[in-house]
């Protein structure tokens, strides 16, 4: 890609404009890393990169928190937890349709910077323990990939946020909370097809079939999926910077091809 992502980072605005939006994007299906001019890069994708094992374990583990889930959507909110952005129930869905945050330690919402870490209201419920053993597994393959991928943000600090999003159409939008130089991985388990994640600015749509990861920072590349029929659940690994400043974690550099072990 002509373009430089560390001083596109610098350019871009975090409101949603849509600018350019309109373009044709190219459909991506294989295996691909997606550089910039200078050999950062922006995006891994790896469709097929799930077992069927551990598909099935990220969609039981999705199961548990079915409870937490029902509560999370809201008639008056922003697009996250909106009801108009999930997929209506009927007597064939599976999953409840909703978007739920999960972090062992974090700022509560609104006090960023004003208060000791917490751990997220849904991991504070009875079945918190069950639910963590049950993430262990798809945690650590998220883990690993990183340190292929990212290895100077696999030394700073592993993740500290994952984001469970069920049956969900997403606008394209940036994720102001994350970090612009670490990168988000995005995994995605169902009994859906011919899903599509689009980055109008990359001008790139990818097919986002089960089993699929998408690696990428989220703070930069304007992203949004497409509606699908059947049931899609997606796991998003995230690291708020608050998070990081609080405790003193040093920020790491860009993903390179170049990088030195």
């Amino acid at each position: 890609m002509q373009i430089d992502v560390a001083r596109y980072s610098k350019l871009i605005s975090l409101k949603d404009t849509r600018h350019n939006e309109e373009r044709e994007e190219k459909l991506l299906e294989i295996p691909a890393t997606i550089l910039d001019a200078s050999g950062g890069i922006i995006t891994w994708y790896i469709p097929d990169a799930l077992t069927d094992a551990t598909q099935k374990e990220i969609w039981v583990a999705s199961d548990l928190l079915t409870p937490i889930l029902e509560k999370s959507v809201k008639l008056d909110s922003n697009w996250q937890t909106n009801q108009e952005w999930f997929k209506p129930s009927s007597e064939n869905d599976v999953l409840t349709p909703r978007c739920i945050n999960l972090s062992p330690a974090w700022f509560q919402q609104g006090h960023e910077n004003q208060s000791d870490l917490e751990v997220s209201a849904s991991l504070k419920g009875a079945s918190s323990k069950k639910i963590l053993k049950a993430i262990v597994r798809p945690a650590a393959i998220a883990t690993m990939a990183l340190r292929v991928m990212h290895p100077e943000q696999y030394w700073a600090s592993m993740f500290n946020s994952l984001s469970v999003i069920s049956n969900q159409e997403t606008p394209n939008h940036q994720d102001h909370l994350s970090i612009p130089e670490c990168f988000d991985i995005l995994t995605t388990v169902g009994n859906y097809s011919n899903a599509r994640m689009s980055m109008p600015s990359l001008q790139l749509e990818f097919r986002y079939d089960p089993g699929c990861m998408i690696v990428f920072s989220r703070r930069i590349m304007r992203h949004g999926v497409h509606a699908v029929e059947g049931d899609q659940i997606t796991w998003a690994w995230y690291m708020r910077d608050s998070i990081h400043v609080y405790a003193g974690v040093p920020l790491c550099g860009w993903a390179r091809v170049d990088y030195k072990q």
